[in-house]
């Protein structure tokens, strides 16, 4: 039967399949949390560093500290090594990333000061949560914590959990304020959406101010729209929350356009973005079909598979360009265009394995 099963699974596109051999071959540095965890994310709990290890001990074993006394969270992640490989550059980012991979609370770990559970790590995590609604900072840092705060709680009395320093925190309200930001930060492309205009250009202005455009954002708070109950609560807002994810598939894909046909000396660079945003735009909206938050409709299904096309695109241009056979060479001259290639590799790969 399994073997049945398995034989009718659809065939990946050659694309597809390009990205998740870049992941699985890119991602398994042991020295590098963060792309171990874009491993994880891409390719399941099982994924393993290129020292035989499972990527999840190595990133959680050889990594966590001890944070400094008086801290909330008794546990840390440096941002970075000394020699600027990325550890956990996004507040929480490890401890979400295990958590969401479907690893169980009892998971352990030992460390260089003891065992330690995930459900330790996520107890840490709730006792150094403060929440700054008022504080752009805080939103453009957060978005990984409240995806793992989302998964841990649900609705209503389970939302409400006490941090480190005694106070209450309702994760209702929390995500309720998550929303009125993002209505905020998207307010051109909200206007650009009921205007009907093609596009609405990116100047780093509000969503786009975030990493990855935001869209990490978006996921953690429209994860908690998983629950009928917010789903009702927040009404239109949520909707039009999806419609804006929609829109900005065409509005941005425009803009790459143009960049390539204005700049084609950075094509390198600009076919990274475009994995990036295709990659982030299919996991997005695939989580919120994997939630049960949207039941796709006809036009949403034909933009995705939009989505797919252009990201095929794009990755066809990236191979014929070399780029994924010339990491070593990228990793000195183009560090940061390096780093794109793992991490965006990994979330286009999850993306695409959403819609297959």
């Amino acid at each position: 039967m399994a073997g049945a099963a398995l034989a009718a699974a659809p065939a990946r596109a050659p694309s597809h399949e390009a990205l998740r051999t870049h992941c699985l071959l890119w991602a398994a540095d042991p020295k590098s949390p963060w792309a171990m965890a874009h491993g994880v994310t891409a390719l399941g709990t099982a994924f393993a560093a290129s020292d035989g290890r499972r990527a999840a001990n190595v990133i959680v074993g050889d990594f966590l500290t001890q944070a400094p006394e008086g801290s909330l969270n008794p546990y840390a992640f440096a941002h970075f090594a000394p020699d600027g490989t990325p550890i956990e550059p996004h507040a929480n980012l490890n401890a979400k990333t295990l958590v969401l991979a479907g690893l169980p609370p009892s998971t352990k770990f030992k460390t260089s000061f003891g065992q330690v559970t995930l459900q330790q790590l996520t107890d840490g995590v709730q006792r150094g949560f403060l929440h700054a609604p008022a504080s752009e900072e805080y939103w453009r840092t957060m978005a990984w914590t409240l995806d793992l705060l989302s998964a841990l709680h649900t609705p209503g009395p389970g939302a409400v959990f006490k941090n480190g320093a005694g106070d209450s925190v309702d994760l209702d309200q929390v995500m309720d304020d998550g929303l009125a930001y993002l209505e905020k930060a998207e307010e051109d492309l909200a206007e650009g959406l009921a205007k009907g205009q093609p596009e609405v250009p990116k100047r780093k202005q509000g969503i786009y101010a975030h990493n990855c455009g935001g869209l990490h954002l978006v996921q953690a708070v429209n994860s908690w729209a998983r629950f009928p109950a917010v789903r009702k609560r927040w009404g239109a807002r949520f909707t039009r929350q999806v419609d804006v994810l929609f829109y900005r598939l065409g509005s941005e894909a425009r803009q790459y356009d143009a960049a390539l046909a204005a700049a084609p000396q950075y094509k390198l660079q600009i076919l990274v973005q475009m994995v990036k945003f295709y990659g982030h735009f299919l996991e997005t909206a695939g989580r919120l079909k994997a939630d049960g938050s949207i039941v796709p409709t006809e036009e949403q299904k034909r933009t995705v598979e939009k989505a797919k096309a252009l990201l095929d695109h794009a990755v066809r241009e990236l191979q014929a360009a070399k780029a994924f056979e010339s990491m070593d060479s990228l990793k000195k001259s183009q560090p940061q265009v390096y780093l794109d290639l793992i991490g965006d590799s990994c979330h286009a790969a999850h993306g695409w394995d959403y819609w297959r």
